[in-house]
């Protein structure tokens, strides 16, 4: 939250003091007098939009922040949490672009339509000698639109022919694009459309660094002001270069600037865009598809050198299915496993072409050597890195939102089966929230092992889970509930009962509060938006002021 009031204060900033250069300053006297307000409201959200669009490419540089997270020089945990939040950071960043676009648009409207109205003036006016200045030689001009013609042909002119007019048409589209592809309606039930309209933001770069190239905004050069006055020449503007009257005032444009806010981004950008090209270059190989029920495949891979923390994801692309397309998962396997491992639930085109690509459809058993090639760039670090770093965790996935705990459970199965003695964590309450039973039958076998396990180790209360189904109606429920009462629960074969509903998340918090008087618990969400605030929310309003009371630590999977 600080750092965001922090960028929010910025912005403020970088707009009230670039709107004060252009509006009071002598330099630009002549230029107000052609564009009035216009010019200042142009230029503050044009400081805005070169200081963004540093920002907007630092959050997907997702190596550098994986770097950046595992060095505990760099960062503590707050930092790191900071760090988790980047898609939320990016998004922010890019609603403050379009913000600021649109005033800039807005404002340079007006500029055109007056710079070309003041070119078409009648003489005898202040406009009118400042547009003609420049006709004659050893001049100037402080009007950059040179030709006679009034509006909306001189604007249209403007927009098309001259290169701030044109690049600033097309990256506007091109964010305009980029914006209304990113909806989450849109990125859900339409990836490919959002992954490949994201990708104009190299034109959008490119259009804004020579965006400015033409100096259109011109201002009255120091070695003119020294001679001319502007506040005090204005008055005989009709006597102008005549003797003992005031000099024929020169002007100069400002130089480009964008290309010095966004040139370090864009290196750093396309470092990390060659380091996962040499990544996905790097042999991978599938080990072993299987079909899991609710329309979910899981995909064990190998590849040189690769390792990873528990909760990280990866990139993958499939050329079999799309040669440009990478789509993100949550790793499923452990660090302690000889291979890692990916669930992917099969919801749209590219999904499902990977499942046809893997013989799923099929009927007969898949040869491994027909297997598709994949490539992966990763793994990138999370949240859930950080489940070890507490005592007290609560775990909370929704549907396949569980992915990432898979692996920090399979992670500590396999620490207990070796060694758990140096394990900082303590106590797991799991929470695991779906619509229907086919979600849990891939997952029930390895809590059914981990259950097993801290009963072999007498340590049976270190692991607490609920598993709640949300989809049933009460006559549903009311059936299994008659098996109640036997050891293990007729859906998922485990000795904890499943729960019908949704969770009392007040109840949960005061209840674990309760039990860890004193103590620091980390919260971990998989899940949607809506489920996301509500946790958010109840951490914060269970956690005590006093720092010595109970503090609940929120963080959710952002990728």
């Amino acid at each position: 939250f600080l750092f965001q009031l922090v960028w929010l204060g910025l912005n403020v900033f970088l707009f009230w003091w670039y709107y004060l250069v252009y509006d009071v300053p002598p330099k630009f006297f002549y230029t107000r007098v052609l564009l009035g307000r216009a010019l200042a409201l142009a230029r503050a959200p044009a400081a805005c939009l070169n200081f963004n669009c540093m920002l907007i490419l630092l959050p997907v540089c997702r190596n550098l922040l994986s770097f950046l997270r595992g060095s505990s020089a760099c960062c503590s945990t707050r930092v790191r949490r900071q760090l988790d939040r980047n898609l939320t950071f990016h998004k922010m960043v890019a609603w403050m672009i379009a913000l600021h676009t649109a005033i800039h648009t807005i404002a340079h409207l007006f500029n055109v339509e007056w710079s070309v109205e003041a070119r078409v003036e009648e003489k005898g006016t202040l406009a009118a000698v400042l547009s003609s200045l420049g006709d004659n030689p050893n001049e100037s001009y402080v009007n950059f639109f040179r030709k006679t013609i009034g509006n909306p042909v001189g604007g249209l002119y403007v927009a098309f022919t001259y290169l701030a007019g044109l690049t600033g048409v097309i990256i506007t589209l091109a964010l305009i694009l980029i914006i209304t592809s990113s909806t989450k309606t849109i990125r859900r039930s339409y990836f490919e459309v959002f992954w490949y309209t994201h990708h104009l933001f190299v034109i959008f770069f490119i259009g804004l660094v020579i965006h400015g190239a033409g100096r259109i905004v011109r201002g009255q050069t120091a070695e003119s002001l020294a001679e001319h006055d502007p506040e005090i020449c204005y008055k005989n503007f009709t006597h102008w270069g005549k003797k003992g009257s005031c000099p024929i005032p020169q002007f100069s444009g400002n130089p480009p600037m964008t290309w010095k806010w966004v040139v370090g981004p864009m290196f750093l950008y396309l470092c990390e865009r060659l380091v996962r090209f040499w990544r996905s270059q790097q042999k991978v190989v599938i080990t072993k598809v299987v079909i899991h029920p609710f329309k979910t495949i899981e995909l064990q891979m190998m590849k040189k050198g690769f390792k990873m923390e528990v909760g990280q994801y990866i990139f993958v692309k499939c050329p079999a299915v799309s040669k440009l397309e990478w789509h993100p998962f949550t790793l499923t396997s452990a660090p302690e496993e000889d291979y890692f491992s990916i669930h992917v639930r099969i919801v749209g085109d590219w999904t499902e072409g990977l499942f046809n690509a893997c013989g799923c459809d099929k009927q007969e058993f898949q040869e491994a050597w027909k297997l598709p090639k994949i490539a992966v760039d990763g793994p990138f670090g999370t949240a859930s890195e950080d489940v070890f770093s507490y005592e007290t965790v609560m775990l909370v996935g929704a549907g396949i939102g569980v992915t990432p705990f898979a692996s920090v459970l399979k992670s500590v199965w396999y620490k207990y089966c070796h060694d758990a003695t140096n394990l900082k964590l303590k106590k797991i309450y799991f929470y695991w929230l779906c619509r229907d039973t086919h979600a849990f039958e891939w997952f029930a076998d390895l809590l059914q092992s981990l259950e097993a396990q801290m009963q072999e180790r007498n340590n049976a209360e270190f692991l607490s889970y609920n598993i709640y189904l949300t989809g049933w109606d009460e006559s549903q429920a009311t059936h299994f509930v008659m098996h109640h009462e036997e050891e293990k629960d007729v859906i998922t074969g485990l000795k904890q009962k499943t729960l019908y509903g949704r969770p009392n998340w007040e109840n949960e918090f005061k209840t674990i509060a309760g039990k860890h008087p004193g103590s620091r618990i980390g919260v971990f969400l998989c899940g949607p938006e809506g489920l996301a605030d509500t946790l958010n929310k109840q951490s914060i309003s269970n956690s005590e002021a006093d720092p010595r009371g109970v503090h609940f630590i929120f963080n959710k999977e952002n990728f």
